[in-house]
């Protein structure tokens, strides 16, 4: 069973030692793509020569709000001419944290709006960081208008999901759904409409249950996967066919990767 991990940081300095033995793990594991998205604007190159060496490997771009202090109002308009000349599956990472202290909700503000603007100009997906934030987040698409995408890493309720469905977007599921305390999460993904289910890792972050504390890879989206199996009354094969799916459909993948005939 093919799986696409539609969220995994392998342009991470974490990986410099050995990221094709990492990419060699995940296709040996069933993962047959990755969406990589940004978080700085210095790391846009890095993570596009990644993508372009890589067969399997999709680049999104975009400015993470815990990154900040390293963004300038300039590279805004550095997106949009990257967007304009290069081929991205998403914009993102991008989003609102109200869970670090110290990073100015309107600064945050003023550049998630300003990539959900650049999003609908290109006619790209959205890659989502809301912690803490969900509501906020859920305002300022609204606001905006006219997007679609995903909210990686969910933990928002049930309430708020049922929000973002209803606009078109997905919930990004990874490590932290394996883990038997997650019971909100848990209980979101037992009953989901499964349309709206993405399979992530967050590598090198979010590790699963069984490598708690440890670097995570790409290769453990299988682990993430039969989490969510054992969470639903449904045959795997169509749970991993409905997630592969989505990520095709949400991120144009249909030309780009083998579980495209799937």
């Amino acid at each position: 069973m093919e799986l696409i991990d539609s969220h995994c940081h392998l342009d991470a300095s974490e990986f410099d030692r050995d990221r094709d033995s990492v990419v060699a793990r995940a296709r040996t594991a069933g993962v047959c793509a990755q969406v990589l998205p940004a978080v700085e604007a210095a790391g846009w190159t890095r993570l596009g020569e990644i993508c372009a060496a890589t067969d399997g490997l999709h680049p999104a771009y975009g400015l993470h709000p815990m990154f900040l202090s390293a963004h300038r109002p300039a590279h805004l308009d550095a997106l949009r001419d990257r967007l304009a000349r290069e081929r991205a599956v998403a914009v993102g990472e991008c989003g609102l944290d109200y869970y670090v202290d110290g990073l100015d909700r309107d600064a945050q503000q003023v550049f998630f709006e300003g990539q959900l603007r650049l999003a609908r100009e290109f006619d790209l997906p959205v890659i989502v960081h809301a912690r803490r934030a969900v509501d906020a987040v859920i305002a300022t698409l609204r606001r905006i208008g006219g997007l679609r995408g995903v909210v990686h890493s969910w933990s928002g309720s049930e309430e708020q999901a049922q929000q973002l469905w209803k606009m078109g977007f997905l919930l990004g599921i990874g490590g932290p759904v394996t883990y038997e305390r997650a019971r909100r999460l848990r209980r979101l993904v037992a009953s989901m409409p499964l349309e709206h289910l993405l399979l992530e890792t967050d590598a090198p972050d979010q590790p699963d249950a069984a490598i708690r504390g440890q670097r995570n890879e790409p290769a453990r989206l299988a682990n993430v996967f039969d989490a969510v199996v054992a969470l639903r009354d449904e045959d795997p094969e169509a749970i991993a066919h409905a997630t592969r799916r989505n990520a095709i459909r949400l991120f144009g993948l249909a030309h780009a990767t083998p579980a495209a005939s799937a």
